[in-house]
């Protein structure tokens, strides 16, 4: 039995956290001259997704210790959110906030980069 590969699934959450991050910071540059405007953010990533339970699977009759046929349960994941944080906004932190969101782009599209490439060199034979 294959299970499928999660590292795909995890790279495209956090690129779906990344954008509603990048989302909200714009909105705080955006309204940052609103009086009354709050502060938003996104809650951190890992409380959005919840590591995988990885078990062995087994393969072979000799294995020991796993019933045949258990394989990786795929953990939950919640739709990241913009949620008020309070307080006014400051722009010096909004756009140190922008830099991590760029630098977590670039290193979700490295990964899935490499890994992709990894993939096509392993079918290739």
């Amino acid at each position: 039995m294959m299970t499928p590969v999660q590292l795909f699934d995890l790279a495209a959450r956090q690129a779906d956290w990344l954008s509603v991050r990048q989302a909200a910071v714009a909105s705080n540059i955006a309204n940052a001259n609103v009086r009354t405007y709050q502060a938003q953010d996104v809650a951190p990533f890992e409380e959005h997704v919840k590591v995988a339970q990885v078990r062995l699977e087994a393969t072979h009759p000799e294995h020991v210790g796993v019933p045949k046929g258990q394989g990786a349960v795929e953990g939950e994941a919640t739709r990241a959110t913009m949620q008020t944080v309070g307080g006014p906004v400051v722009l010096e932190t909004e756009l140190a906030k922008s830099n991590q969101v760029r630098a977590g782009m670039e290193l979700n599209t490295a990964v899935v980069a490499a890994f992709h490439r990894m993939t096509l060199m392993v079918s290739k034979g």
